[in-house]
């Protein structure tokens, strides 16, 4: 029976805007961050697959602009805004509680940023004055990481562990990973772990075997 690789560590994600990476699948989305004028009624909604980026936009817009940040599974009750709004999974929010602070920033003239993974036409909304509101605000998708954009994901991600990795595991891990930041993360961190364990370099053969395992897991 083969060995299964230990999981990997929790790690806090960092959200520093330094970190991010620009590419052409997220210009849209950081374009309109920067104009929240133009919000349609306040709100702009950011939707993409998990991993791709929302959350770390929405804390950098957050940290620029002095916003209150929530998560929306866990909203507080409404009550007047003095500064700008971010809820992060609002598609995980319970929908009065997420309406009534809709309504309050509305009341407030502050604008809104909401993350979720689907585009609200595609969400089951229950509340019709919640759909309403949600439909009519700006939104746009965060695409799926480019192949630029992974090859340098990929690089700082092992570089931010000090491992070194060669251009044939670079090259497999690129062609063969899920296209997903997600993924990379996960795959880097396993990585780290396993090379650790092993007290060795990570090898083509430890990826293959990494890849192999995370694979059965998912299925």
């Amino acid at each position: 029976m083969p060995s299964q690789l230990p999981l990997p560590f929790s790690q806090t994600p960092t959200y520093a805007a330094a970190d991010y990476i620009a590419a052409p699948t997220n210009a849209l989305a950081r374009d309109f961050l920067a104009r929240p004028a133009e919000w349609t009624n306040g709100r702009l909604i950011l939707w993409g697959e998990p991993g791709c980026g929302k959350t770390h936009l929405a804390k950098i817009w957050a940290e620029s602009q002095a916003a209150r940040f929530l998560d929306g599974r866990n909203l507080p009750a409404p009550c007047p805004l003095s500064t700008p709004l971010v809820i992060d999974d609002s598609d995980q929010s319970d929908e009065t509680a997420l309406f009534h602070l809709l309504n309050a920033a509305s009341e407030s003239q502050k604008p809104v940023l909401l993350t979720a993974q689907k585009p609200p036409a595609r969400q089951t909304i229950s509340l019709p004055d919640l759909a309403s509101r949600l439909r009519a605000s700006l939104t746009i998708e965060i695409l799926a990481p480019d192949d630029e954009l992974l090859k340098t994901l990929l690089t700082r991600l092992a570089a931010d562990r000090q491992l070194v990795l060669s251009q044939n595991v670079q090259t497999y891990l690129l062609t063969h990973l899920p296209r997903t930041a997600a993924a990379y993360r996960e795959a880097i961190a396993r990585l780290d772990r396993a090379a650790l364990a092993a007290g060795g370099k990570v090898t083509r053969a430890l990826a293959v075997k990494l890849l192999a395992e995370m694979s059965a897991q998912e299925s």
